[in-house]
């Protein structure tokens, strides 16, 4: 019998839709289910990680994983790919300009067994599929989700997912990556582009809509008021004029 989304800890979000919030940096990781497909945003940070997640999105699919889309080159969101072999992979353009020594050596400090950040960095899967401005992806029986490129803010190389609902009257789901941040301030790491992130929340919430749920990369799911907010406390942070 196939167990429920909350049997395997996820949170289902709409129709066909969930994530789940791993334990360590509070990452989270996206499921959207089609028609003989299911795309899975993120893949974790390690090859166990990774796994693990491939083999609950396959019993709440009730088939395999046939897409994996990559919201930006970090470890706790990129590691775990190479547990998603057959998949196809997707990233926003330049993801692959990150090595694979550098995502180790990032999860290392950050508390990663080198052993395993040694391994995952080794097999690492780099996309197949990269997204310049926008890619429409078809699950089946008209489920359709939109990959768009809206970096650099976050990252050098960001990438959000857009999915419709499925049912009448329900509203879209943006799965954000580190974009938006509701457990913690929105980090800024060195590859960062402070002055192009509030634009990159601004063309979000354009692509969501006011009524959208929005999924951030750690945290829990919020409105877009939140987006707003944060939007505009990154602005002030770091000196944006409107």
């Amino acid at each position: 019998m196939t167990m429920t989304w909350e049997e395997l800890g996820w949170e289902r979000v709409a129709a066909g839709v969930g994530r789940c919030r791993l334990p360590g940096w509070d990452c989270t990781v996206g499921l959207v289910v089609g028609a003989g497909a299911a795309l899975v945003i993120d893949a974790g940070s390690t090859l166990a990680e990774g796994a693990l997640l491939r083999a609950q999105a396959e019993e709440l699919a009730g088939g395999r994983v046939t897409h994996l889309a990559l919201t930006h080159p970090h470890f706790d969101h990129v590691l775990g790919a190479a547990a998603f072999a057959g998949a196809e992979v997707f990233g926003a353009v330049g993801i692959d300009s990150v090595t694979a020594g550098e995502l180790r050596e990032d999860a290392v400090r950050q508390g990663v067994d080198e052993a395993a950040a040694t391994e995952a960095a080794d097999t690492l899967v780099r996309p197949r599929h990269f997204v310049s401005g926008e890619w429409t992806l078809d699950l089946g029986e008209g489920r359709q989700v939109l990959l768009a490129n809206v970096g650099p803010a976050h990252s050098a190389h960001d990438l959000v997912v857009l999915v419709p609902g499925a049912e009448a009257g329900e509203p879209e789901t943006v799965f954000c990556g580190d974009l938006v941040e509701e457990s913690g301030d929105p980090q800024a790491g060195p590859d960062a582009v402070p002055s192009r992130w509030p634009a990159a929340l601004d063309r979000l919430l354009d692509l969501g809509g006011e009524d959208a749920r929005y999924v951030p990369g750690h945290g829990a799911v919020v409105d877009a008021a939140f987006v707003r907010a944060q939007r505009d406390a990154l602005a002030e942070r770091f000196g944006v004029s409107p």
